[in-house]
C-alpha cells in the first residue's frame, strides 16, 4: 500500500484517480509548516504540492520512503531539486496543462486591447454613457509572435482564425515549422518593425531581459500595440510607457511584471492605455484541474514502476555506467553551449558524435546535458537534463547520434554539430586531458586547445600579418585583459581563427569595434557561467 500527502489545496477531481486506486492511501493536509511535514512526511512514498509548500532538503532528508514529488503545475522553484536528486526522488511537473488557458487569457487581453472593454465597461458601470471608444479589428492586422512554443503556437493559431497574417519568431523555428504552422518565419527586428499587435511568448533569460526595450520601440509602427502574458522583465516597463506617452504605442496589456505584485504607484496602474491583470494565465478551473489530473497520473506510475513522462530532475542511471559518463557531463554541456552562441540561426539538426571509450556505454544520458547546454542561451532554467529531449521533439529539432572506436590522438572525444535550416554547419569538439580538465579542441575546421571556462572571444579573420597586434592594442585601449590565445588556420594566408580568454564580459561597442578591423571578419562574447 502506498501512502500519497497532499499539503497543497487541490479540488479532489484532479486527484481522483489517486484517490481511486485500490493501491494508494491518500491523506490531504493543506497548510503544514516546515517542522509539521518533517515529523509526518516519514511515512509518506509520495508528495503531491502546488506553489504554497516549500519542499525543503530538511524535508525530504525526513522523507526516507519519499519517491515522488509532483507539482501540479509548471514552475518547481518551491522544491530543492538538488536534494531531491541526491536522495533518488523523482520531480515530476505538468508542463502541458496550462499552455491552452494561457493562450486564451493572451488572446482576450489582445482582444480587450483592440476594443477599449475595461476601459468601456468601468466608465459604463460608473454611470457614464461613453460611445467614444474607437476601436481597430483584429483581421487583416499583422500580429508578431516572439516565442513560438507551445503558448505562443497556438496563439498564432486563433489568430489566423481571427484572419491576422503572423510574423513568428522563436531562435528553434525553422521554415518547415513555420509552414506547418502557417505563420511567415522572422527576425525579431522584422516582427518590431512591422507587426500591429505583439505578444511575447518567451522564457525570461539574460538574452530575453528587456528584449524590446528604447531602440525597439523608435522603430515601431505608431499606433502598434503590445501583449505580455508570459514573464515580466521581457518588456521594459517604463520605456514601454514612454513609447505611449509619445503616440508610438496605442495601447498595452500585461498579466505579469518584473516585479510582483507590482508597487502601488507603478505606472501602468493609472495609465488609462494600459490593461493589467494580476497573473492570472493559467487561473482557470480546466487548468487547475488538468495539471493535478497530469501529476497525479504519474505519479500512479512512478509508485508503481511503470514508465512515465515530465521529470524535472536526472532519472536513475545504472551506477556502472553513470561512473563512467559522470566526468564528461560538464564538458558536454560547455560544449553545447558554445555551440548555442557560435550559432545564429535556426537549428535543424543536433549531430553527437562519441569516439573511444565512450562508444561503449549507453551515451544518452550524457546526450541530454549536451542537449540542455545547446538549448540552454534560449530556455535558461526551463530545460533540464530530462526535458531536453522533449524540447527538441517539440521544435522538430533532429537529435542524431553516433559512436565510433577512432579517436584521432584522444582517449575519448565528443563531436557536436549543429546544422541549420540553411545546410549551414557550426562544429565543437572537446575531451579531457590528465590534469588539464575539460578542452574544446576544435572549432568548426580549426584545431584549438581551449580551456571551456569564464569569458571568451572568439575571432574569424583572415590569417594576415599584424592581425593579433591590432587585437591586442584595441582590447588594451578598452581596459579588457588577454589571459590567454589560441589561433587555429587549415592555410597560411587563408581562413583562420583565434580564441581569446579574457577576465571580464566584453561590451557590445568593443566587439564592433573588433569586427571593423582590418581582415578581421566577425568576434563574439563566449560566455560560460
Amino acid at each position: 500500500m502506498f501512502k500519497v500527502l497532499v499539503s497543497d489545496p487541490i479540488s479532489d477531481l484532479g486527484i481522483q484517480q489517486l484517490m481511486d486506486a485500490a493501491d494508494v492511501e491518500v491523506d490531504k493536509k493543506p497548510g503544514l509548516s516546515e517542522d509539521e511535514l518533517v515529523q509526518i512526511i516519514p511515512q509518506y512514498d509520495g508528495l503531491l504540492v502546488r506553489s504554497q509548500t516549500k519542499v525543503t532538503e530538511k524535508i525530504m532528508e525526513a522523507g526516507t520512503r519519499l519517491k515522488v514529488i509532483g507539482r501540479a503545475g509548471v514552475g518547481v522553484d518551491n522544491i530543492n531539486l538538488e536534494a531531491a536528486t541526491t536522495r533518488g526522488i523523482i520531480v515530476i511537473n505538468a508542463p502541458d496543462g496550462n499552455t491552452i488557458t494561457t493562450c486564451e487569457h493572451a488572446f482576450a487581453m489582445m482582444m480587450a486591447l483592440a476594443r477599449h472593454i475595461p476601459q468601456a465597461y468601468a466608465k459604463t458601470v460608473n454611470g457614464e454613457w461613453d460611445r467614444k471608444f474607437l476601436g481597430v479589428e483584429l483581421r487583416n492586422k499583422t500580429l508578431g509572435v516572439l516565442g513560438m512554443g507551445r503558448i505562443g503556437s497556438e496563439v498564432a493559431k486563433r489568430a489566423k482564425a481571427f484572419g491576422m497574417d503572423i510574423l513568428g519568431y522563436d531562435p528553434f523555428l525553422t521554415e518547415d515549422r513555420a509552414e506547418k504552422l502557417g505563420v511567415k518565419l522572422a527576425t525579431v527586428d522584422d516582427i518590431i518593425r512591422n507587426a500591429d499587435f505583439i505578444t511575447v511568448h518567451t522564457p525570461l533569460t539574460p538574452e530575453t531581459k528587456h528584449m524590446i526595450a528604447r531602440p525597439q520601440f523608435e522603430v515601431m509602427k505608431k499606433g502598434m500595440r503590445i501583449v505580455n502574458c508570459a514573464r515580466g522583465g521581457i518588456i521594459d516597463e517604463m520605456a514601454l510607457v514612454e513609447a505611449i506617452d509619445q503616440g508610438i504605442v496605442a495601447g498595452a496589456a500585461f498579466d505579469v511584471f518584473e516585479k510582483e505584485p507590482p508597487e502601488a504607484d507603478h505606472p501602468f496602474l493609472n495609465n488609462p492605455k494600459i490593461i493589467v491583470t494580476p497573473h492570472l494565465g493559467a487561473s482557470t478551473v480546466e487548468a487547475q484541474e488538468n495539471v493535478a489530473i497530469d501529476v497525479s497520473e504519474q505519479v500512479l506510475h512512478i509508485l508503481r514502476n511503470e514508465p512515465f513522462k515530465n521529470a524535472v530532475n536526472m532519472p536513475p542511471v545504472a551506477a556502472s555506467v553513470m561512473n563512467k559518463l559522470q566526468p564528461y557531463f560538464g564538458l558536454g554541456e560547455k560544449i553545447g553551449v558554445f555551440l548555442s552562441q557560435l550559432n545564429n540561426q535556426a537549428v535543424k539538426e543536433i549531430h553527437v558524435d562519441y569516439a573511444g571509450d565512450l562508444a561503449e556505454v549507453d551515451t544518452q544520458p550524457l546526450t541530454r546535458y549536451i542537449i540542455k547546454g545547446v538549448l540552454s542561451r534560449h530556455f535558461a532554467g526551463d530545460v533540464n537534463i530530462v526535458n531536453s529531449m522533449h524540447l527538441t521533439k517539440v521544435r522538430d529539432i533532429n537529435v542524431v547520434v553516433s559512436q565510433a572506436s577512432a579517436t584521432k590522438g584522444f582517449t575519448n572525444l565528443i563531436s557536436v554539430t549543429l546544422k541549420g535550416q540553411d545546410g549551414a554547419e557550426r562544429r565543437v569538439a572537446g575531451t579531457l586531458l590528465n590534469g588539464y580538465g575539460a578542452r574544446i579542441v576544435q572549432i568548426d575546421k580549426f584545431p584549438v586547445d581551449v580551456a571551456p571556462e569564464g569569458h571568451l572571444i572568439f575571432i574569424s579573420h583572415n590569417d594576415k600579418p599584424g592581425i593579433i597586434g591590432h587585437v591586442g592594442t584595441l582590447l588594451g585601449k578598452n581596459d579588457v585583459n588577454i589571459a590567454s590565445m589560441q589561433v587555429g588556420r587549415k592555410l597560411v594566408g587563408g581562413e583562420a581563427i583565434m580564441v581569446l580568454t579574457v577576465d571580464k564580459a566584453v561590451t557590445k561597442d568593443v566587439l564592433d569595434e573588433l569586427t571593423k578591423l582590418p581582415e578581421l571578419n566577425k568576434a563574439q562574447h563566449i560566455i560560460f557561467a
